[in-house]
């Protein structure tokens, strides 16, 4: 088996996401793919364990599609078949290190919000190739080591993680850990200079799993990738696209639609009986205009600043109809979750880069939910 795309998380984001782009461009067009993927559970979780023994046992899995486009109402399911080969990282390191020699070109990523987070116990133990370390990054970093001394071909890594400059972020997050681990001047440089690290920005609205693997999904889909020289896409997809300005979709995506999920949340944590997902926030009247006033008031001004007052509008039109599909059940709690921190990411910068910009605008509702 030769599967050029190692994915490392299995989430029904990613199900949903990349892996439904390689499967329609694969039946689409396979010359449009690198071709199929490897799948590997990083964690010990018992939701992701049972996804991958679903994997091995069919590698096909339904996405449902559902939402409206103008009067139209879309309910489809597409069968995906781009995964075919399913690991543990615990349990098939052996193999997984035999894949990264010779047979992958691509590394996509989603393991979350603590995905980058490296452990003491993985700085002191070294380049052994025998023991699992318990980090991603460091992980990646024993791999990536592997394909080194087999002198294999320079690799593109494309993480989905939603953090900013999430492929600088993972590529430092490595480096760290190889010089920790007092790595040669030669292998620093192959991280440094020959691996690609692509940042990119990942958006769609994915609800709902459908278990044991699959998922329930908008409309809606984008994979914005800053543009690189000589990085290897995994396929070609119409909802992919290679940017020189990645910050302008990230922009959009975090102070919009990112900040108005956060403050439904935080409408809802005052009053968990007003209801129970995004389409009954949207309908709660209160909380509509509290919304709309922060998108109004406190968020488009800054993007007017930037120049951007039009790709803003736009975009929140979007916003305003994803929010509002009927068909997906985007459960609050499940925003919920996180919530302190993820105040911090959504609300702290749009703050800040109002203050960097010098304009007047007081902001309230956003400084008040930080305090």
């Amino acid at each position: 088996m030769s599967n050029p795309i190692l994915q490392f998380g299995t989430s029904r984001f990613l199900q949903a996401h990349v892996d439904l782009f390689v499967a329609q461009a694969l039946r689409h067009d396979p010359s449009k793919a690198l071709g199929r993927i490897t799948v590997v559970q990083t964690t010990s979780s018992a939701e992701s364990r049972v996804r991958i023994d679903a994997l091995r046992s069919s590698s096909v899995y339904p996405v449902r599609i559902r939402g409206k486009k103008g009067d139209a109402t879309i309910d489809e399911i597409v069968q995906c078949n781009a995964i075919t080969e399913a690991l543990n990282a615990a349990d098939d390191w052996p193999t997984l290190r035999e894949r990264i020699r010779r047979d992958v070109k691509v590394i996509v990523s989603n393991t979350g919000d603590t995905g980058y987070v490296s452990f003491s116990e993985d700085i002191a133990r070294g380049f052994n190739g025998t023991s699992v370390p318990r980090g991603f990054p460091a992980k990646l970093a024993a791999l990536l080591h592997d394909r080194f001394s087999a002198a294999a071909e320079p690799i593109t890594l494309l993480p989905c993680e939603l953090v900013s400059h999430n492929g600088d972020t993972l590529r430092d997050a490595v480096l760290s850990i190889a010089n920790q681990w007092h790595a040669d001047d030669a292998f620093i440089r192959y991280l440094e200079h020959d691996c690609v690290w692509v940042n990119s920005l990942v958006d769609r609205i994915v609800s709902e799993p459908i278990h044991p693997v699959g998922a329930i999904a908008e409309l809606y889909a984008l994979w914005a990738i800053e543009r690189q020289a000589n990085m290897v896409l995994p396929c070609e997809h119409e909802d992919i696209v290679v940017t020189d300005d990645l910050a302008h979709y990230e922009r959009l995506k975090l102070f919009l639609l990112n900040l108005g999920h956060t403050m439904l949340a935080e409408l809802w944590l005052t009053d968990q009986s007003a209801g129970a997902n995004v389409l009954d926030a949207m309908r709660n009247e209160a909380w509509r205009e509290i919304l709309e006033s922060v998108w109004h008031d406190e968020v488009l001004p800054v993007f007017d600043a930037l120049g951007k007052h039009e790709a803003a509008r736009a975009y929140l039109v979007d916003v305003r109809n994803r929010f509002e599909n009927p068909f997906l059940d985007h459960r609050l709690a499940d925003i919920a979750r996180n919530h302190e921190e993820k105040k911090q990411r959504r609300f702290k910068p749009v703050i800040d880069l109002a203050r960097e910009l010098g304009l007047e605008i007081a902001q309230k509702r956003l400084v008040a939910a930080l305090h």
